[in-house]
């Protein structure tokens, strides 16, 4: 099993920064990939930013060049680093982890105003 713990977000202006911290516990050996996926009301969750256990990223393109996903293995933290912060990337986001099974946090509120 593996537990997944956000923090970090809240209510920034455009233009502003935020950083996200996904703590991981459990069965982390196990985990292949890492990811980052946000959802607005009435619309599919969608994949923002993920790293591979060999360390690896890709990125949605709506944010490549703003976003940095990142990990810190001794603190068994994922992080989402977002500048220049648009009204547009206002949404809950969620941390992800993928073994054998796929495993989500509770997720965070983001809101960006313009």
């Amino acid at each position: 099993q593996v537990q997944l713990v956000e923090s970090g977000g809240g209510l920034v202006q455009a233009g502003g920064s935020l950083r996200l911290s996904c703590a991981v516990s459990g069965s982390i050996f196990s985990i292949n990939a890492m990811s980052w996926h946000r959802q607005t009301p009435g619309k599919q969750r969608e994949l923002v930013a993920r790293i591979t256990r060999f360390g690896s990223t890709n990125y949605a393109d709506s944010v490549k060049g703003r976003f940095t996903i990142s990990r810190d293995n001794a603190k068994n933290t994922v992080y989402l680093q977002m500048d220049s912060l648009k009204p547009e990337d206002t949404a809950v986001y969620y941390c992800n982890a993928v073994n054998n099974l796929n495993h989500w946090g509770q997720g965070t509120q983001v809101t960006v105003s313009s």
